[in-house]
């Protein structure tokens, strides 16, 4: 009876216990190498150094609270480009993707928490 009891509460705490994330991807599809790149999300930022021509930079957070996802970075020219992307809420999760694209910035959020 005390093994059944406790498989019973050790299966309760792995089928109630789901933390949302969201899995990001952030792809250089241009032709030259992206330096100091940032994005911000609801309550904090991520980035990297620099993003080589055809490489991607994963980075997997929880998002609290809610509001616009914004990309910050230096192109090879050193010019500080900037792009708006879509807003999160808190416990959105799933992919999201951002390419970097010669004809600009492109945006894939993750389904809505529902």
């Amino acid at each position: 009876m005390r093994l059944s009891g406790i498989v019973a509460i050790a299966l309760l705490g792995l089928s109630g216990c789901h933390s949302a994330f969201v899995d990001a991807t952030v792809s250089n599809r241009t032709a030259s190498t992206i330096l100091l790149l940032e994005v911000d999300y609801p309550s904090a930022s991520f980035g990297t150094e620099n993003l080589a021509p055809g490489k991607d930079y994963h980075y997997r957070f929880k998002v609290i609270g809610s509001g616009p996802l914004k990309l910050v970075y230096t192109d090879s020219s050193h010019k500080e480009i900037e792009g708006s992307g879509p807003s999160l809420n808190e416990d959105d999760e799933g992919p999201l993707s951002v390419v970097i694209a010669p004809d600009g910035i492109h945006w894939s959020a993750p389904p809505a928490k529902h």
